[in-house]
């Protein structure tokens, strides 16, 4: 029977994992070494600045404690249209040796719940990169669906990585 996978906010403590998690999902995904020492002040201003936003880690019961084995990140954007606010997923990484097991699907459906039970949100946007299909399968598999909208951006500290349209 396989380890239940327990979902919680992320904390300080949770730095150092988020930090590394990061790393490998910028590097995977874009191709992109981050600057490691910018990324953990990163970290530590999001989560001590919630009203930017907040992590949540998935775990996993271990030998002698919980492992983390895959994290994502939420924003918030408002929307006058709406009179509420969207939720954006960012930073989704799950380790490599646990995907495919419903790790970003708990975690999904924890925000989800979370989201609904609140009357300020609106709904929950992500973006992901043209070419990712298994992260296209996984969002779709969670309700998901592709935007009306393409995405444009001005990056003043990573610079361009703009792609054909």
């Amino acid at each position: 029977m396989p380890t239940p996978i327990h979902i919680r906010r992320a904390g300080p403590q949770d730095t150092n994992t988020i930090t590394v998690f990061n790393l490998a999902m910028a590097q995977e995904t874009e191709h992109r070494r981050l600057d490691e020492a910018t990324l953990r002040d990163g970290v530590r201003s999001l989560l001590g600045q919630p009203q930017y936003g907040f992590y949540i880690v998935a775990e996993q019961a271990g030998e002698n404690q919980k492992q983390a084995i895959g994290q994502l990140m939420i924003t918030y954007e408002w929307s006058d249209w709406r009179n509420g606010v969207f939720w954006w997923i960012q930073s989704v990484y799950v380790i490599p040796e646990q995907r495919g097991r419903g790790v970003y699907q708990a975690m999904h459906r924890h925000i989800t719940a979370e989201a609904k039970n609140d009357p300020r949100i609106c709904g929950i946007r992500l973006y992901v990169a043209r070419e990712n299909e298994r992260a296209h399968a996984a969002y779709r598999s969670v309700g998901l669906l592709p935007s009306a909208y393409a995405m444009y951006e001005q990056d003043f500290v990573l610079g361009p990585h703009a792609v054909e349209l």
